[in-house]
Order: structure tokens, then C-alpha cells, then sequence
């Protein structure tokens, strides 16, 4: 299953360490639904199909796990860790 994500929640900071919750979207459309980050991480360690991408005009970047303390989310494009999650709107 992929799903966008289309918003980021941020707590204490600026930085992709500090997204504390965003909203996704399935890639079918739908109504945007929120988790927290711990929660997105898992789902996407889960497996399987599990894939999440950012939109970037007419493409989308995806988003990988951080292994750090705690996991965080950050999109990585071309071997490169991008900032396209910090880009995105805020809730």
C-alpha cells in the first residue's frame, strides 16, 4: 500500500527529529487521516507493500527511517536525504 503524506505536526523544534504526528493520505484519494510518527515509522518498518512519498509536483519523493534515537522520517531522493517533509504544511 502507498500513501502520501501531506502534512507534518512539529513539537519542540524545527528539524525532522521534532515531527511528532502527520497526516497521509492514500494514493487513491480519501480523506487525509493523522498518526503519530512512532506509529508511521512502524507501519513503514512493517514491510510488506508499506511504502509513504511526499509530492513534489508531477513526482514524489519517498520517505525512509532515520535509525536514530528515537527513528524519525525524512525523504530520500537520488541516494540523498532531502528536506521535502519540512516543505510540506503545518497542523
Amino acid at each position: 500500500m502507498m500513501i502520501y503524506i501531506t502534512a507534518v505536526h512539529l513539537v519542540g523544534g524545527t528539524k525532522h527529529e521534532h515531527i511528532a504526528r502527520v497526516r497521509w493520505q492514500n494514493s487513491n484519494g480519501g480523506n487525509a487521516t493523522e498518526i503519530t510518527t512512532a506509529d508511521m515509522v512502524a507501519w513503514l518498518k512493517g514491510g510488506g507493500d508499506h511504502v509513504a512519498h511526499v509530492r513534489n509536483g508531477a513526482s514524489s519523493v519517498p520517505v525512509g527511517v532515520v535509525n536514530a534515537l528515537p527513528p524519525y522520517l525524512r525523504t530520500y531522493s537520488d541516494g540523498v536525504w532531502t528536506d521535502n517533509l519540512l516543505a510540506l504544511p503545518r497542523f
